[in-house]
């Protein structure tokens, strides 16, 4: 396999990273993926065995407890969750996505209430945006928080809650001034703890879905639950929807990352197979049509790094706009489900069996392209820029 030219954005810092995750994973989350498989969930001690580990919010800064990296440590990490075919560790919404909400919009108070915990992995968070008769479109939600006192009544459904199970703060999209359209729009953080259908507040059972088995995605219910208004997230109300519009391009490109890598593994794995494996008399690599479809394929998994690297370098430097994001969640995540649709042909039979990782790679990777907005909105979106 040609492996990816290592990054400009890559340091010796990164490198060690990079070396110190993969001997985490080795060590002590690949020995338990069967096992949460089975469970359908991660567990709890999982996440403060990444905390000690420096794994959870490695791009906060360390007066909150975080690591004082940037995005590169996120990705770092993330990639080599993904190498290691850790697939049902939420951490990207935790501390790519929920973590960094609190750190660019919270108030003093609640960065150093919930980040130390979050980085310590004691508190683990999810996001609330999708309800069920509410995808891609934010605008829409239903979800409302009517403000009496120094209380949130917060009432509504949300629904595909990644760590929705284990989730001890949640950040709800909420409507709270119906009649404001977008500007109506507020974040609560919600924590979890002590909170009961008596109090308004129930989960879902744990949503059984074609993959990602390892991780809890759940449905979360408030009726009349009271949320201190302190927790609203920032100083004002109304500010939800522009809040999720600035965070949403490092959402995407996290996904973005995520598909480079399974394009990479899925490469990787078939062409060990293709090398191995005869079919009438000759290596099925040794023939001239797997040759071609592969040398595509790889050239296809090495623009899509080139492309989400240099992605990687302006959100960095603050540079990375909302369409170029929506071009790499969408490209990126075609092409890995092409190819990995592609790499599971090279199998036959093999391929649709569970104890291949191929097989794995390929129900993991159809989510990819509806989650974070759904691709069919990102092509809207950069239409909107032509």
């Amino acid at each position: 396999m040609i492996e990816p030219v290592e990054p400009a954005w890559m340091d010796g810092e990164l490198r060690l990273l990079k070396e110190a995750v993969a001997r985490f994973c080795e060590r002590e989350f690949a020995p338990q993926m069967p096992r949460w498989l089975e469970q359908g969930q991660v567990d709890a001690d999982a996440w403060r065995l990444a905390g000690e580990a420096g794994l959870l919010c490695a791009s906060i800064p360390e007066q909150y407890g975080g690591g004082g990296g940037d995005f590169r440590h996120e990705v770092v990490i993330e990639e080599e969750l993904g190498r290691a075919g850790i697939s049902g560790f939420g951490n990207s919404v935790h501390s790519g996505i929920v973590a960094h909400y609190v750190l660019r919009y919270g108030t003093e108070e609640q960065k150093q209430r919930w980040l130390p915990r979050m980085a310590s992995g004691e508190l683990v968070s999810a996001i609330a945006m999708s309800e069920p008769g509410t995808g891609s479109d934010l605008q829409a939600i239903a979800t409302r928080a009517q403000r009496t006192g120094s209380n949130y009544r917060l009432s509504g459904q949300k629904t595909f809650l990644t760590n929705g199970q284990q989730a001890g703060l949640i950040c709800v999209v909420a409507r709270t001034d119906p009649d404001a359209g977008s500007r109506g729009i507020s974040l609560l953080m919600v924590e979890t703890g002590g909170l009961d259908e008596n109090s308004g507040f129930s989960r879902g059972r744990n949503l059984e879905k074609i993959g990602w088995k390892a991780q809890d995605t759940s449905e979360v219910f408030f009726d009349d639950c009271l949320v201190p208004a302190a927790d609203l997230l920032g100083e004002q109300e109304g500010n939800g929807f522009r809040q999720l519009m600035e965070q949403l391009p490092q959402e995407r490109l996290i996904i973005a990352v995520g598909a480079c890598v399974a394009m990479e593994m899925a490469l990787k794995h078939t062409l060990e197979y293709v090398k191995q494996r005869k079919a009438f008399g000759q290596r099925i690599i040794d023939f001239q049509n797997t040759q071609f479809r592969l040398a595509e394929r790889q050239t296809e998994a090495c623009i899509a790094r080139s492309f989400v690297d240099d992605c990687i370098v302006r959100l960095r430097e603050g540079q990375l706009d909302q369409t170029t994001a929506a071009m790499a969640k969408w490209w990126t995540t075609q092409k890995q489900c092409e190819i990995v649709d592609e790499c599971l042909q090279f199998f036959g039979g093999y391929g649709y069996m569970m104890e291949y990782p191929i097989a794995r790679l390929y129900l993991d990777a159809r989510i990819q392209k509806i989650y974070g907005g759904s691709n069919e909105i990102m092509k809207l979106l950069i239409a909107r820029e032509l």
